[in-house]
């Protein structure tokens, strides 16, 4: 047996790798230069009366699929009961879509149209 320590390597300096043609380039944005969006345009979602389903039905699944409290849910569903179309809420298009399609899943009748 031998007490010698085992020989470590010895610990080079890494430089910095030059961008290769592969490692994209990023530039830097210019002052006041701020990316700009446009909101997208607003679609309302529409709840039509319909004769086949319970009012306490249509409030709990207003309740369980749009942000609403219970109380506009009522709302919402005797305006559609009484004026024959209740405005559920405004969003953008895909969003719309999407509760049009989940509002239809549940069996309510339930229409979007632009809000412009």
């Amino acid at each position: 047996m031998s007490d010698a320590s085992p020989s470590t390597p010895a610990t080079q300096t890494a430089e910095p790798a030059a961008p290769s043609a592969t490692t994209p380039v990023v530039k830097p944005r210019p002052a006041g230069a701020e990316p700009t969006s446009k909101p997208l345009p607003p679609f309302r979602v529409l709840l039509h009366n319909d004769d086949v389903n319970d009012m306490e039905y249509v409030v709990e699944t207003l309740v369980s699929l749009a942000p609403m409290t219970a109380e506009r849910a009522v709302e919402v569903m005797f305006e559609a009961h009484h004026r024959g179309v209740g405005l559920v809420l405004v969003t953008h298009r895909e969003r719309a879509e999407l509760y049009r399609d989940q509002f239809q899943s549940k069996l309510l009748v339930v229409s979007i149209e632009p809000a412009e």
